[in-house]
């Protein structure tokens, strides 16, 4: 029996549609259904290490644990790495096969559709229901031939189209009756209905609206969901407002942490953002460091050329100067390498071929060549002698003195980063570490404070939060009678 599948494309991009994806999900799973998440094509630098060991957008393995099951690299077959403003890594099924330019991308689209349908087949053979998600907007006309993200896959699967927009940014009508006008008739008749997010005040002055979009579309309303507040407890998929996020004036500490260009896995952070005690602070472009308990820098997906950003801002001489007051720092993967004295990537792996000279805080070296690294990850920290689970995403190797005092011990006796004589600076590729509540509580007590979040528990309770949201102000069994 084939599963029922109904895809979601937005007005344009951050209107919303991972999120209802995930809280659908959970939602649909809590009825008993074998729900499984599907994106086509995603383009986000915050990736994360599935079972089947390949790398998938962070917001496809949130709707898997919203679905209760394990992410796979086939929910999301084609995840585009931005590494530059016009290019990105390109991985396939969870491996990396190369980087295209935007244009080189447009012609690789067709010969990516293969792929695709491959694994939105192995997806909807074990399930009862697949949740597709859209990407960007649905009138992204000019990319229209060869498409895989949007309509284009949306017709050549044979699954309908709920269209999401955004009446929190405005113009909600232009965005709906807007697209209606964009696409070609065939691709306006993918679509059977609508969705009103992120909507603020009293609902009954627009429920006319929801019927005028309808009568002028001839799409379904499917319902106008409230604004989520508690979706800021959930893991972003993009960075793109990461700054914006004011931290919490009452923390005890402060945690520092410089917005890279390139900034990879920022949700290693989510869980100090959360804590009662932690002021976490995401530094802008342009700003200083600010006095700071602990400093973290962030991985990256290009190493070498963030690092030049870095020092651009002067982020480096405000390193140094806490580095010299005796502050502490931890790199986190290409914040580890940046950490080191030299960084060199002689084949392009993220980039023309480069060598850089690092920020000199640990002794060590790093060259970026061979296979990328992806696994799952677990052990001890040798800092603070507490356990860990995190995973492990990343090219090269990094080698020197200071890697004879690693930062962390795994379970098969491998190590993992270094450590300065002092202790007081660190880094390490492993991402993950602050998830693991006993390795967030022994950090915050080497700083000074104690932990008051239980993270994991409390993704999941967001998570049903989020489905009785959608249950409340969506209707669900018109949703699912449109899926097929």
């Amino acid at each position: 029996m084939t599963a029922r599948a109904l895809m979601f494309q937005g007005t344009g991009s951050d209107v919303g549609k991972s999120l209802i994806v995930a809280g659908l999900c959970r939602a649909f799973a809590r009825r008993g259904l074998r729900v499984r998440p599907f994106k086509p094509q995603n383009m986000s630098n915050n990736a994360a290490v599935t079972d089947d060991g390949g790398e998938i957008g962070r917001a496809q393995a949130l709707q898997a644990r919203a679905c209760g099951v394990p992410p796979s690299v086939h929910m999301n077959p084609v995840l585009l790495k931005p590494q530059s403003e016009t290019g990105a890594q390109v991985v396939v099924q969870g491996k990396i096969i190369g980087y295209a330019r935007a244009r080189e991308y447009q012609a690789l689209k067709p010969r990516l559709m293969s792929a695709v349908l491959l694994s939105y087949a192995r997806i909807s053979a074990d399930a009862d229901l697949v949740l597709i998600e859209g990407a960007g907007s649905a009138a992204e006309i000019n990319l229209r031939e060869g498409d895989i993200a949007n309509m284009g896959f949306a017709r050549a699967a044979g699954c309908p189209v709920t269209l999401i927009g955004d009446i929190d940014r405005g113009g909600v009508f232009a965005q709906i009756l807007g697209v209606k006008a964009a696409l070609a008739p065939d691709d306006a008749g993918a679509i059977v209905g609508f969705i009103v997010n992120k909507f603020r005040g009293d609902k009954s002055l627009f429920e006319g609206a929801m019927a005028t979009i309808a009568e002028r579309t001839g799409w379904r309303a499917f319902g106008l969901a409230p604004f989520f507040a508690d979706a800021a407890n959930l893991p972003a998929e993009d960075a793109f407002g990461l700054g914006d996020r004011r931290p919490r004036a009452e923390g005890a500490i402060t945690v520092a942490v410089p917005m890279v260009e390139r900034i990879a896995n920022f949700d290693d952070f989510d869980p100090l953002r959360l804590e009662p005690s932690v002021r976490l602070v995401f530094i802008k472009p342009g700003e200083p460091l600010p006095l700071a308990d602990l400093v973290i820098l962030p991985g990256s997906k290009t190493t070498v050329a963030d690092l030049k950003f870095l020092r651009r801002q002067g982020w480096d001489i405000d390193l140094l100067a806490h580095a010299r007051r005796g502050g502490r720092i931890l790199g986190v993967c290409g914040g580890y390498q940046m950490l080191g004295k030299r960084v060199s990537d002689p084949t392009g792996m993220e980039g023309p071929p480069d060598e850089i000279e690092g920020l000199g805080l640990l002794d060590v070296a790093t060259r970026l060549t061979g296979e990328k690294t992806l696994s799952q990850v677990e052990g001890v920290c040798l800092m603070n002698g507490a356990p860990f689970r995190g995973y492990e995403m990343h090219v090269g190797e990094t080698k020197g003195p200071d890697g004879a005092r690693p930062l962390l011990r795994f379970a098969n006796g491998q190590l993992d980063g270094a450590m300065s004589e002092s202790g007081r600076i660190a880094g390490a590729y492993v991402h993950g570490l602050f998830a693991d509540d006993r390795q967030r509580a022994a950090w915050l007590a080497l700083l000074g404070t104690t932990s008051g979040l239980d993270y994991e528990p409390a993704i999941e309770r967001t998570l049903d939060k989020l489905a009785d949201h959608l249950e409340s102000h969506l209707d669900l069994g018109a949703l699912l009678a449109a899926a097929r």
